[in-house]
């Protein structure tokens, strides 16, 4: 079932009780590439002007990807501030996805200017912000600051994949993007994995048996 936009007194709920608080700036935070083979881990922060409704911003994964090009603009136009986090394939081998999704997040939130008040982060884990910071599930359906960063944090990500797609064509990374696809699969099995792949990662199809 697709679910459609919240609409905006819904989808500002979680900004607007902040900005009630005297929380002035508000930071979204979301993350791209948690289950990919390879590539990095690519989070966002993204603080918007008070009481800022944009149009159509949603979950990015519901998302087209010719509209997600056209909201990234819109989003970099109209934000206060955007930083981006990205955590290599590497640094996921050494420390595990999570952490580094959680450290990406935190590497975002810090490359804010102005720094935010009170963070707003999607999922259910935190990263270290000293306490001014919520988890909420599915937040990128319901908040649009964390929709905002979902929306930059994955067209950041699809772009270093089609960079890396030119440098290794044979998995076809601009179209898959590192994730678990049977044409990369495929790739892997005939060419093995390249600088890029997670190796910490189940690079190997299951058999069906």
């Amino acid at each position: 079932m697709n679910m459609k936009p919240l609409a905006p007194p819904q989808i500002l709920r979680y900004e607007s009780q902040l900005w009630g608080q005297g929380c002035g700036l508000v930071a979204g935070v979301d993350e791209a590439g948690r289950g990919p083979l390879a590539g990095p881990v690519v989070a966002a922060a993204v603080i918007l002007p008070k009481a800022l409704y944009i149009p159509e911003v949603y979950d990015s994964k519901s998302i087209s990807p010719h509209k997600r090009e056209i909201l990234f603009e819109r989003i970099c136009q109209v934000a206060i501030s955007i930083g981006i986090g990205v955590v290599d394939n590497r640094e996921i081998d050494r420390i595990n996805i999570l952490k580094a999704s959680l450290k990406a997040m935190k590497m975002a939130v810090e490359k804010l200017s102005p720094q935010p008040d009170f963070v707003l982060v999607d999922g259910t884990h935190l990263p270290d912000l000293q306490d001014r910071c919520m988890a909420i599930k599915k937040g990128d359906r319901l908040s649009l600051s964390i929709a905002s960063a979902s929306i930059i944090a994955k067209v950041t990500r699809d772009r270093m994949m089609a960079e890396f797609d030119r440098i290794y064509p044979q998995y076809g990374f601009a179209k898959n993007k590192g994730y678990p696809t049977p044409q990369h699969y495929e790739a892997l099995s005939e060419y093995g994995p390249c600088p890029i792949h997670r190796r910490s990662f189940r690079l190997k199809r299951r058999s069906a048996s």
